[in-house]
């Protein structure tokens, strides 16, 4: 009996230390100097994740870029679609089932320990133009009440909770995605009403979490971009003041410290928060500087303009949103940023696309409305648009997503670690099909080695470049393709170039000679070579042409000696052009 309590007792204390407690909180973040601190003094560096797509649909995020311009676009197409009840049942599922506990509890578990929310006003309060009464804010619980939910899964999980106005009344740009903005009607900086209505939110927001230690800030306005002294300069990127922006950020300011003394406000600059021309110093003791960086490299120069400010006014500064690119330039930008002490929140959790840790899939009936809004397609029926639309919002739940663990391997591991592991576990007892798609977790000249790695456009001045041409399955350098045929998992390896490779780790249960053999389609003939351990195999493989990227063939190789154990196997490309579907290996 005792020996049974003992047992009771040891695991029921190891639980405890396993699952986060709310009671064993940080406290509040706040700024000493060019750091960012808890309540007992330890600096904290944010890793984080930002919910786009959630409060706020961008039109990319839906595979709608060209055919709606804004959330208000999409919303005005499903409701032409499917009439204005029916659009309300599907933006109700929506919000339901977008971000859930689950979600927040999988960001803790994966290393993340802070998440930024992206709010759209109108969850909150109405539009300046359907106030009942010219200059009172009529308040939505809707918002409030989604952001309490999260909160509280944060506080579960010993996460902290970033607000960010994503879009503010009558929209905070030019560029009009982002901020929901319509440009028909006067924008934040137009109208003295949505300017007020925006100061009036915040205070709203601040006043119901000011005692919220999980709260870890305010990040006042989202991506300012607007040209305050010349119109033509439409993103502000070339604003030499910025007054309007200040003297807003300053008022929003005032407001919040009307109730709440003790939580960060973030401010971001002009030009997508990277502009801070006439914005500085900073004129609150407890302030943090964000910026956001997109498709540019990875050195010091890319971020010297940010440390040079950190530095001369001793405030931390903040990657409040990045992403949008290859697991390459994920692992660089965190390795980057983490060198130089600065924390970060990525972008988006989840989307229709395959370059972040969870993919919305597209089910038939949405790509028939996609269509149909591309001028590609028949119009679908009311029932069947509604039937698409209703599953799509059903599969945003973190269940009925992929699951990208290539990302989350590249943005924690891979920052640390040059060791490469199995993506799949690959089993060899006398016969084994390795497809060519699960190729070992790593960096590239370590796991794989690729050409063209990541989407550099805006340092390079460039066209906007494809790491992954298929754009599918994982979202390294190598090129994915969807196959179509019945004997394979739906992907292989395509875009080949010489001088690219694959690395597989298997396990042979004997050691021994084996047959290899290359399942491929190929318009042209080419060649690959064979490392075993470390070690050429000699001679190449070659590739005939096929005729077609669509008649697949094997090709084989005797003599591959394996010992047992674990082994690697890299198949380097000699003379590309060809498809690689699957290895065989087989005992001789």
């Amino acid at each position: 009996m005792i020996k049974k309590l003992r047992s009771s007792w040891y695991w029921s204390f190891l639980l405890l230390l396993l699952v986060p407690q709310e009671g064993m909180g940080q406290g509040f973040l706040k700024t000493d100097g060019k750091r960012i601190v808890n309540e007992q003094g330890e600096e904290v560096l944010l890793r984080g994740m930002g919910l786009g797509g959630w409060m706020l649909q961008e039109p990319y995020m839906l595979q709608l870029s060209g055919a709606a311009g804004t959330q208000s676009e999409i919303r005005s197409k499903v409701a032409e679609l499917v009439g204005p009840e029916k659009t309300q049942q599907f933006y109700d599922a929506w919000l339901a089932n977008h971000t859930r506990k689950i979600d927040i509890d999988s960001m803790a578990a994966w290393g993340f320990n802070s998440v930024r929310l992206p709010m759209h006003y109108n969850l909150y309060t109405l539009p300046v133009e359907e106030e009942p009464v010219k200059g009172q804010h009529t308040w939505h619980e809707k918002g409030f009440a989604m952001t309490d939910s999260l909160l509280a899964w944060c506080k579960a999980n010993n996460l902290y909770l970033f607000l960010d106005l994503h879009a503010a009344p009558g929209g905070q740009g030019n560029d009009n995605a982002i901020a929901d903005r319509d440009p028909k009607k006067p924008s934040l900086w137009e109208s003295e009403a949505n300017q007020q209505k925006t100061i009036a939110l915040w205070r709203k927001l601040a006043e119901r979490y000011a005692n919220e230690p999980w709260i870890g800030g305010y990040d006042v306005i989202n991506e300012p971009n607007w040209g305050f002294q010349n119109a033509e300069d439409k993103n502000g990127c070339n604003e030499k003041v910025n007054a309007p922006l200040l003297k807003l950020q300053k008022e929003i300011t005032k407001a919040i410290r009307e109730v709440d003394n003790r939580h960060i406000i973030i401010i971001e600059g002009n030009c997508w928060g990277n502009n801070y021309a006439g914005m500085l110093p900073p004129w609150d003791k407890n302030m943090m500087l964000s910026f956001h960086k997109y498709w540019n490299y990875n050195d010091q120069a890319s971020i010297q303009h940010m440390l040079a400010m950190r530095e001369q006014y001793n405030v931390p500064i903040w990657l409040g949103e990045t992403g949008e690119n290859s697991n390459l330039w994920f692992r660089d930008a965190i390795s980057l940023l983490e060198r130089n002490n600065i924390g970060w929140a990525w972008w988006p959790l989840k989307k229709l696309g395959f370059n972040n840790p969870l993919e919305v899939k597209v089910n038939l009936g949405y790509q028939k409305v996609i269509d149909y809004w591309r001028d590609k397609g028949a119009k679908p029926s009311q029932r069947e648009a509604f039937a698409a639309l209703m599953q799509l919002a059903e599969n945003t739940k973190l269940e009925n997503c992929s699951y990208h663990k290539d990302v989350i391997d590249a943005m924690f591991r891979q920052v640390q670690t040059n060791e490469v592991k199995p993506f799949k576990k690959h089993t060899l007892t006398g016969k084994a099909t390795i497809f060519a798609v699960d190729y070992d977790l790593g960096r590239n000249g370590i796991a794989y080695f690729d050409q063209d790695t990541a989407n550099y456009y805006i340092s390079t001045g460039g066209e906007r470049t494809a790491w992954n041409h298929g754009r599918t399955y994982r979202n390294d350098g190598v090129d994915i393709l969807p196959i179509k045929d019945e004997v394979t998992n739906g992907y292989g390896i395509g875009w080949t170039q010489a001088g690219e490779w694959l690395q597989y780790t298997l396990q042979v249960q004997k050691a021994g000679t084996y047959s290899l053999g290359l399942r491929i389609a190929s318009e042209n003939p080419g060649s690959v070579s064979l490392q075993a351990n470390g070690a050429a195999i000699p001679g190449t493989i070659a590739i005939p042409a096929t005729g077609s990227s669509t008649n697949w063939q094997t090709i084989g190789k005797t003599g591959v000696r394996l010992k047992k154990g674990q082994n690697t196997l890299r198949v380097q490309v000699e003379k590309g052009g060809f498809d690689l579907n699957y290895i065989q290996l087989s005992k001789k």
